[in-house]
């Protein structure tokens, strides 16, 4: 009997992502080590994937970019909203190459202007972009950061006087890879212990690197017991060109009705905004994986 579900479900069941928000500031999140309230989720869109997002306060008013994923598509691309509303989404444009799949797309604000870090991994390099004020959805290549690997997941922070880039590759998930630079758009050198080490669940990022008074913490993505199964929150202890520690502090779990994971996690003034699963079915599914599945190639 176990063995008719499973097949069934493999068949006809998949992951269906969205968006929800918090109001809660990072300082409230370290002091609980949770969210303080219910996840106010967003309408879902009628796609299968809206995920990776992250949230930028404009005017006081939230605009989050994220990744949307229809399986009839098959390969990711970048989406932005504001006011929590997918009616208003519009396609983020400018990210060369084209064609590829698109995800995670990091934010960072600096002198006024807002740049943005998407996941390119199909390419093998890791690329800032700037996002333009008058067209939010339109973004200019400002430089490869990093290249040669399909990096994953690029996280970036300034930190005592420095920008360090956290980032891992597709398929490892016992190394990660730290860079640093003295400018965003500066000369990225590696990490004197790269690659470093680490166990699976501290390895692939999770959302905005962040900080709390002096203290500097790293979501990561917990796989152990599915993927994007939740969230674990480190703090780094260390941090400089040839060392590097970090603990564990806790670990933030699934809200319902999105109780199959999380993987996603960020912030902007006192709101926080994290992704969530859940299982769908469908008679369609079938058709959508192998479609994917095709176009994934």
């Amino acid at each position: 009997m176990n063995a008719t579900v499973n097949l069934f479900n493999k068949i006809f069941a998949a992951d269906k992502w969205n968006i929800g928000f918090i109001y809660q500031t990072p300082e409230e999140l370290i002091s609980t080590k949770k969210l303080n309230a219910t996840v106010n989720w967003l309408q879902e869109d009628n796609i299968d994937y809206a995920a990776d997002p992250f949230v930028v306060s404009v005017n006081n008013a939230p605009r989050i970019y994220y990744e949307e994923l229809d399986f009839w598509k098959g390969k990711g691309e970048i989406m932005m909203i504001d006011e929590f509303d997918f009616k208003n989404k519009k396609k983020v444009q400018g990210i060369k190459p084209d064609a590829i799949h698109l995800s995670y797309p990091y934010l960072i604000e600096e002198n006024g202007c807002l740049y943005c870090i998407p996941e390119t991994s199909e390419a093998k390099e890791i690329a800032l972009y700037q996002v333009e004020q008058e067209n939010p959805s339109q973004l200019t290549k400002i430089k490869v950061l990093v290249s040669g690997k399909a990096f994953v997941d690029s996280s970036i922070i300034y930190h005592e006087n420095r920008y360090w880039l956290f980032t891992s590759v597709s398929g490892d998930h016992h190394h990660l890879y730290i860079y640093h630079s003295k400018t965003l758009n500066g000369q990225y050198t590696g990490h004197y212990q790269n690659p470093i080490p680490v166990e699976k669940e501290f390895c692939r990022a999770a959302g905005s690197l962040f900080k709390v008074g002096k203290s500097l913490y790293r979501p990561t993505q917990n796989p152990i017991n599915r993927y994007g199964g939740s969230i674990i929150i480190n703090e780094i202890e260390t941090l400089s060109e040839k060392a590097f520690s970090t603990i564990n502090k806790f670990e933030i779990l699934p809200d319902k009705p999105y109780n199959k994971g999380l993987h996603n996690i960020s912030f902007a003034n006192n709101i926080i905004v994290i992704d969530g699963k859940r299982k769908v079915m469908s008679l369609m599914m079938p058709f959508k994986k192998i479609v994917r599945n095709l176009k994934r190639k």
